[in-house]
C-alpha cells in the first residue's frame, strides 16, 4: 500500500510538472507584433537621434524692387524667375568663394523659395555648423543680387537685401525625443498592418482545409460502372 501511495504522489508531481511546462511553453499572444513593432521603431528613432550630427538652416531674405516705370506685378514675376536661378551654377559660382565651399558641395546645403503673392526670395543654407549655415545663406543672396542687379536697367526690376541670415541658436533637424516618438509611431502602424494582415490568411486556410474533407467524401464514393458490376455480380449469384 506503502508502495502504490508513493507511487501516486510521484506520478502525481510528473504530471504537475508536465501541466507547468505546458504553461509555461504557451504560445504568445495574438497581439503581440504590436508593442513588439512599437519598441523597436522607438528604439531605432532614438539610436538615430543620437547619432546623427544635428543640422542647422539660416534664412535671408532678398526682395525684388521695381522702378518707377515698372508695374508692381512685374516684379512679381521676375522674383518667381529669381528664385528658380538662386541654386544655378552661375550663382553659386558667385557664392562659393564668400560661402569658402566647393560650389558643388554648396548645392546640396542650400534651397530657395518663393511666394506666389510676394516679390520675395528666402535663401536658406543648412550646415552642422550654425555660423557656416548663415554664411552659405547670406553669400547665396549676395551673389543673387549682384547677378540680377547688372540687368537692372533692362529688366526694370532690382534685388535688394532684406534680411540678412544669423546664426541659429539650435539645431533644426529633430531631437532623440522626437525621432524616438516618430519611431514608436511608425513601428505601432506596422505591428497594426501586420496584425491586419493575418486574418486573412487563416480563413484561407480553415477554406482549405474545408475544402479537403469534400474532395476526400467524392473520392471515397464508388464510380458509376463499379456500382453496376456490383449489381450484375449479384444478380448472377
Amino acid at each position: 500500500m506503502a508502495d502504490s501511495a508513493e507511487q501516486k504522489k510521484s506520478e502525481q508531481k510528473k504530471s504537475d510538472h508536465r501541466s507547468a511546462r505546458k504553461r509555461r511553453l504557451l504560445p504568445p499572444p495574438a497581439w503581440w507584433p504590436l508593442p513588439a513593432c512599437a519598441l523597436l521603431g522607438m528604439a531605432a528613432g532614438g539610436a538615430y537621434g543620437v547619432l546623427k550630427a544635428p543640422e542647422y538652416a539660416a534664412t535671408s531674405y532678398v526682395v525684388a524692387v521695381p522702378n518707377e516705370t515698372t508695374e508692381p506685378a512685374t516684379a512679381l514675376g521676375f522674383a518667381q524667375a529669381y528664385g528658380r536661378i538662386a541654386t544655378s551654377s552661375s550663382t553659386l559660382a558667385y557664392a562659393q568663394p564668400r560661402a569658402g565651399i566647393a560650389a558643388r558641395q554648396l548645392r546640396t546645403q542650400v534651397r530657395a523659395e518663393t511666394s506666389p503673392d510676394s516679390p520675395m526670395i528666402a535663401i536658406t543654407g543648412t550646415s552642422r555648423s550654425a555660423a557656416e549655415a548663415a554664411d552659405i545663406a547670406n553669400a547665396v543672396a549676395d551673389a543673387l543680387s549682384l547677378s540680377s542687379n547688372q540687368a537692372a536697367k533692362n529688366t526694370g526690376v532690382q534685388l535688394l537685401l532684406f534680411s540678412q541670415a544669423v546664426a541659429p541658436s539650435e539645431p533644426a533637424s529633430p531631437s532623440a525625443a522626437i525621432s524616438a516618438a516618430v519611431g514608436l509611431c511608425a513601428g505601432g502602424l506596422l505591428g497594426g498592418l501586420w496584425l491586419l494582415a493575418r486574418p486573412a490568411r487563416r480563413r484561407s486556410g480553415a477554406q482549405e482545409e474545408a475544402a479537403h474533407p469534400v474532395v476526400e467524401e467524392y473520392a471515397s464514393l464508388p464510380a458509376q460502372g463499379e456500382h453496376s458490376e456490383t449489381k450484375e455480380k449479384e444478380s448472377v449469384r
